[in-house]
């Protein structure tokens, strides 16, 4: 993954644990630690302005882009047409709406 996570550096300059830290920005020592080994997929941003502020640092301080091959991701947007019905790429195929009027009502 192109972008690092340096959380367990900035916890060792600080000389912080990781539970205080939690406890501090009031997020679990479970979702924490899911970012520091870097498998997170994302971070909200309240989630990193919060650890900035405890940890008194910038998102780069806790962030680091690595160049490299890029990354392939879970879910891809396209749009097949197939049978005159557009469908997302989910595996799913929609049969056709009828336009249907309301004559009579």
């Amino acid at each position: 993954m192109p972008i690092r996570v340096l959380l367990d550096r900035v916890l060792l300059e600080r000389r912080m644990s990781l539970t205080e830290l939690a406890d501090r920005v009031g997020v679990t020592i479970a979702n924490l630690s899911i970012l520091k080994t870097g498998k997170a997929r994302a971070v909200r941003f309240s989630t990193l302005a919060a650890l900035c502020r405890e940890l008194d640092c910038q998102p780069g301080d806790l962030l680091h882009y690595e160049a490299g091959p890029p990354t392939t991701c879970r879910t891809t947007t396209r749009t097949v047409e197939h049978s005159g019905v557009m469908t997302h790429r989910s595996g799913k195929l929609y049969a056709p709406v009828q336009k249907v009027g309301l004559s009579g009502v």
